[in-house]
């Protein structure tokens, strides 16, 4: 059997519906699904045939004391139950692997997925979406593919019962053939229930998980804040509401096992009294009493598969779906184009706001709502559809590998990931000791290398969580010099930094990248008195504009009224516990 490729392309998925996607999991591995249901079938047709064995051991050999019949019969009973334990064994091992290729495979699609939508990722779902497809949904889904063995293997092996039960008597024959259907529609309404129920609990848990996340990333600045209490308690009634909801997807799964295991129980009490009277009037021998008993009692088996198998395709469609609608989403229709861009350092401009960058210039934005002046960047970088142009161009004609090279938007909360700091900052170019200094002299953020054991050899966790908010800007700050792009945005690079260091950094910034274009969104004085050019923006369009902050500061009242206040903001750069100690 061929391994599990855990490194392969895991191929398109088919997003047309739950079930098309479950159906395409096992068109993937057609040799593992086929082999799983043969496995499974032999397996309960074996699991049948015991009881039939054990009938002619009894009848053939025990009654008339026959001992060659016996051993005989014996002999055969030994080679069914090995041929069955390897059989079991050989089923069991094929179908985990079908489990674990459809699981490898979801995680797979899943992460091109996330690769693929980029910038829009966080636009477009949550980040307790992506948690809870990764760690629940692709179990579930993978789960519910053991309908291909035990399944399929479950329906024949009922049907080679009620054929044996046939040749002992018509009507216990009928009373089982009669009873599976019967289970059916008691259960299926339930199975409707437990969709329903499932897919409202599983986008619960998304909602939730994504607050859990916002909390984290939050934390300290809620504590500053002094509001921990207040989302403490909405967290709370959000996690109680989920817990009651699974409370009745509990309830109906309770009730769906419940059947599974006492539907054929009944089967069971059912057969086997009507089996002992027919015995008692004559009508069954000994041995065939004992095989309806055996077959009514392996009966349980198939018949509780059956109900099991209906249960896991149930909560794996609503696994799927949630799959397919993420798989579903696209990325922004940006940088699709073809064209090239322009071969000199040319102005960006964005009709929508009315900002123009000249090549070159250190250009601001101010606006009173940071979301505004955020969206400006994100249509000069070319992460939003636009009319926003590069000198003659169209920026979303421009081929996106070439507007990525070129121009870098770098955002205060881009996520930081765990490494050497050395690593973190340099991003996939090796870079020298020299040019890591000199970034981190621009930067300010020194003091961040010396504060750690290991200076830049020292590890940063995940989102850099062992540093303070202040640090974790400028270590960002550091990161998009280091990548010297024709073009870097940079969104409120100083709002963590105290006024020092921010005034430090406004000079050395400037410095750093004269001759390069530079564009800051900020309503720090420090930064903006450093501008070339500086644009005032209200409800997202340009209201006045001046070759420096001076000049809009004398000129522009709304300007010089959203500067002055955010210039005796205070700091949030503070030292942490951890540091003073």
């Amino acid at each position: 059997m061929t391994p599990v490729d855990a490194y392969g392309e895991p191929g398109t998925p088919d997003r047309r519906s739950p079930g098309r996607y479950l159906w395409w999991l096992l068109a993937r591995q057609p040799g593992r699904a086929a082999a799983g249901a043969v496995l499974g079938t032999v397996w309960m047709v074996l699991l049948a045939l015991s009881p039939y064995v054990l009938a002619r051991a009894i009848d053939d050999g025990l009654v008339p004391a026959d001992t060659t019949a016996l051993i005989g019969w014996v002999a055969v009973l030994l080679a069914v139950g090995t041929l069955t334990a390897w059989v079991s064994t050989m089923r069991h091992r094929t179908m985990t692997r079908l489990r674990m290729d459809a699981n490898l495979r979801t995680v797979k699609v899943v992460v091109d997925q996330t690769t693929r939508l980029g910038a829009a990722l966080s636009r477009q779902t949550a980040t307790g979406e992506v948690a809870t497809i990764g760690i629940s949904d692709v179990q579930q889904i993978s789960q519910s593919l053991t309908v291909v063995g035990p399944g399929v293997g479950a329906a024949v092996g009922f049907g080679v019962v009620a054929v044996l039960l046939l040749a002992v008597s018509p009507l216990l024959s009928l009373v089982v053939l009669l009873g599976v259907p019967l289970l059916a529609v008691v259960v299926g309404p339930l199975l409707g229930r437990l969709q329903g129920a499932e897919g409202a609990y599983r986008e619960q848990q998304g909602e939730l998980t994504a607050r859990i996340a916002d909390l984290a990333g939050g934390l300290r600045v809620l504590g500053g804040l002094g509001g921990k209490e207040l989302f403490a308690d909405a967290f709370r009634l959000r996690s109680r509401e989920l817990r009651d909801r699974g409370y009745r997807v509990g309830a109906v799964t309770s009730w769906l096992q419940a059947l599974g295991v006492g539907g054929p129980s009944l089967f069971l009490a059912v057969v086997t009294w009507l089996a002992a009277r027919m015995a008692a009037q004559g009508e069954l021998t000994v041995g065939e009493l004992v095989s309806v008993y055996g077959y009514v009692a392996m009966l349980i088996l198939p018949v509780s598969f059956l109900l099991e198998c209906g249960y896991q395709i149930s909560r794996g469609l609503v696994a799927a779906r949630r799959v397919v609608d993420f798989v579903s989403l696209e990325p922004d229709a940006t940088g699709a184009g073809t064209v090239d861009a322009p071969a000199e350092p040319s102005i960006l401009r964005d009709p929508a706001s009315g900002v123009e960058v000249r090549p070159g210039a250190l250009t601001a934005l101010v606006s009173a709502r940071p979301a505004e002046s955020a969206a400006v960047l994100d249509r000069l970088g070319g992460f939003t559809a636009s009319e926003a142009t590069w000198g003659a161009v169209r920026l979303d004609e421009v081929a996106v590998d070439q507007v990525r090279a070129r121009i870098l938007l770098a955002d205060h909360e881009a996520d930081l990931f765990a490494g050497p700091l050395r690593e973190v900052v340099g991003g996939r170019e090796d870079r020298g000791e020299a040019e890591i200094r000199r970034a981190l002299h621009t930067a300010v953020a020194q003091d961040v290398a010396d504060a750690l054991p290991d200076g830049l050899d020292s590890l940063l966790e995940a989102q850099g969580r062992n540093l303070s908010g202040g640090q974790r800007q400028r270590v960002r700050l550091v990161r998009a010099l280091l990548a010297d792009p024709e073009v870097l945005l940079l969104a409120e690079p100083t709002s963590a930094l105290d006024a020092h260091t921010e005034a430090a950094v406004a000079e050395r910034l400037r410095a750093a990248r004269s001759g390069r274009t530079t564009v800051v969104t900020s309503t720090s004085p420090l930064l903006l008195a450093r501008a070339d050019t500086v644009y005032y923006l209200v409800d997202g369009k340009v209201a006045a504009v001046g070759t420096g902050h001076q000049a809009l500061l004398a000129d522009e009242p709304g300007y010089h009224r959203l500067v002055s206040r955010g210039g005796e903001e205070d700091s949030v750069d503070t030292p942490r516990e951890e540091d003073v100690r």
